[in-house]
């Protein structure tokens, strides 16, 4: 077979349980389209498979397989997903056994002998920084599918039919030389850099890239963030361990985002003890609209278990910090660890009731093959890897330790749930914002955009959370005060709406829509208010002279037929 013929197809497997948080995994891993990107810029054709979209079953997976007939399928593996990855590999071999089945990513880096021991469908691993591996790999066994590859970097594979591996090669200093995955593909999650310099015994970080942090220039990540702005992507994941652990470049970033005018929105994730007022500040001119800290614990002594080296004085002053520049704080915290108890739990609510986070989520602690603490379980009992021989995504602490109730633990994450719910709307309406007339309008699209979501959003759907819509027009009215906006008036004429007071609503209707005549949202909601009011022929021609959308066709069509009636 001549030199680039060959078809390569990249999936991203799914997970054998539901996600709470399906946000976390519906979009597919930035590594596929690094190493995607790598491989057309070499001239091979390259196609993307994301089975965490939602809607396509293994079945469907298959059929697009057989239409694309791939000579080699990459698979981004972590430990929830190895058996969706299993899976669509033995289907794979069944219907073609020439194709070559390639697992890649943290969970495969760290399995890397069990797998290849224990599943034939696998050809190869490819281990750790994952670009130029797998290039080199393809290229390698294009032309010869037997060829050696003992002497390439960070690859696992059989020899003798034992599973082996090489070393890997030095990581890539210089990030900006890899291609740019943006100049092929579009998508919302993106990373200014790659490790972090933190060792918590819960993450495989340490593991995949040594404690170093490598990071690309500001121009390179603004350039991708603009590339994919001007193809209508306006809201951004941040994707880093910690975006802000280089204060001067972040700012650069932001500077950037700012002087190229981007209209974006974007969340990142950070470290408590590296974010201060100035930071903040620039992050929020230029998008930033929530940041996500990992607390963990209240309690010094989990947190020492767990080597999540912050303070609770760095804590409270990120919060606090945050919240004043109208950025969204959340929370992570971890429970079901050795000495966690009724008086722990109550630490965390405490330290949230302190530093009232708009945003929690809570975990139950868990432990992934590379990770410090699934190393003790190992030494501790004598197991091996081959515990992942069941088909499970992961292992809870609690499950591994007999002085641990798993009703208590579960009760525990409940509590935690519960309290910090029910303590929400407090925190929402009393956030001291920093009084600066720069940040009024931003201040007013913060407020409006978290009232929306007691309104109609996220937290509009749980039970626990009380005075949901009391807290929303609070927030809404608040926003105005500041400056207008088109959301606020929005929400404050449905709200209206719903108690039936069509006056008020058209009055905070005409008021938004003097302010942004051109906003859809605003004219929908005043079509619907005018029907409402049995203005038929007024809501028909203000539809009219909307764009045609499934909506607009159908509240056409109703005028038409009240106005015949």
């Amino acid at each position: 077979m001549s030199k680039r013929t060959w078809r390569i197809l990249l999936v991203n497997p799914p997970f054998l349980e539901a996600r709470i948080h399906e946000e976390d995994v519906r979009s597919m891993p930035i590594g596929l389209y690094n190493v995607a990107a790598v491989l057309k810029n070499d001239g091979y054709a390259v196609a993307l498979l994301n089975l965490n979209a939602g809607g396509q079953s293994p079945e469907q997976a298959m059929e697009l397989i057989e239409q694309f007939r791939p000579d080699v399928i990459g698979f981004s593996i972590l430990n929830a997903n190895r058996w969706g990855g299993i899976e669509i590999a033995r289907r794979v071999k069944a219907l073609d056994a020439r194709i070559v089945t390639v697992f890649g990513g943290v969970g495969a880096s760290y399995l890397w002998e069990h797998l290849l021991t224990h599943f034939a469908a696998i050809d190869y691993v490819v281990i750790g920084e994952g670009e130029r591996a797998f290039l080199n790999l393809v290229q390698r066994i294009e032309n010869n599918p037997a060829a050696d590859v003992s002497r390439m970097g960070g690859i696992a594979y059989r020899k003798d039919g034992r599973p082996v591996k090489t070393a890997c090669d030095p990581f890539i200093e210089d990030l900006d030389q890899l291609p740019d995955p943006t100049h092929y593909f579009t998508y919302h999650h993106l990373a200014l850099t790659r490790g972090c310099p933190a060792n918590c015994r819960f993450c495989g970080s340490p593991g995949v890239w040594g404690r170093q942090v490598r990071f690309h220039s500001p121009g390179y990540f603004v350039g991708q963030i603009q590339r994919l702005a001007s193809r209508g992507v306006s809201f951004f994941h941040i994707s880093d361990d910690t975006f802000t652990l280089r204060k001067k470049t972040v700012i650069a970033v932001c500077r950037d985002i700012i002087a190229r005018q981007l209209p974006i929105h974007w969340a990142a994730i950070s470290r408590v003890d590296t974010v201060d007022e100035e930071i903040l500040r620039w992050m929020r001119r230029a998008g930033c609209i929530q940041i996500s800290f990992g607390i963990e614990s209240a309690n010094r002594d989990v947190r020492r278990y767990l080597d999540k080296r912050i303070s609770l004085h760095d804590v409270k002053a990120a919060f606090a910090a945050t919240r004043r520049y109208g950025i969204l704080p959340r929370a992570y915290f971890i429970y079901g660890c050795p000495g966690d108890s009724d008086a722990t739990m109550q630490e965390n609510l405490d330290l949230i009731g302190e530093i009232k986070p708009l945003g929690a989520i809570f975990y139950i602690l868990a432990l992934f093959p590379g990770t410090r603490l699934y190393d003790a379980y190992l030494e501790r009992t004598g197991q091996t890897d081959d515990i992942w021989l069941a088909p499970m995504e992961d292992m809870l602490y609690f499950e591994t330790d007999a002085t641990m109730d798993a009703e208590t633990v579960r009760a525990h994450g409940r509590i935690l749930r519960d309290g910090f719910h029910r303590m929400l709307p407090t925190f929402a309406v009393d956030i001291d914002l920093v009084d600066d007339p720069e940040f009024y309008p931003l201040h007013a699209e913060f407020l409006s955009r978290l009232a929306m979501t007691f309104h109609q959003g996220d937290y509009a759907r749980i039970d626990a959370i009380p005075d949901k819509q009391k807290t929303a027009e609070k927030l809404y009215r608040r926003a105005l005060r500041y400056h207008s906006d088109a959301r606020a008036f929005l929400g404050l004429g449905m709200l209206s709406q719903q108690r039936g007071d069509f006056t008020a609503a058209s009055e905070l209707l005409d008021r938004g829509l003097i302010h942004y005549p051109e906003d859809a949202a605003l004219q929908m909601c005043m079509a619907v208010n005018q029907m409402n009011q049995g203005s038929y022929r007024e809501a028909l021609q203000r539809l009219q002279q909307m764009a045609p959308t499934p909506q607009t066709r159908d509240w056409i069509a109703r005028c038409r037929e009240e106005i015949g009636a």
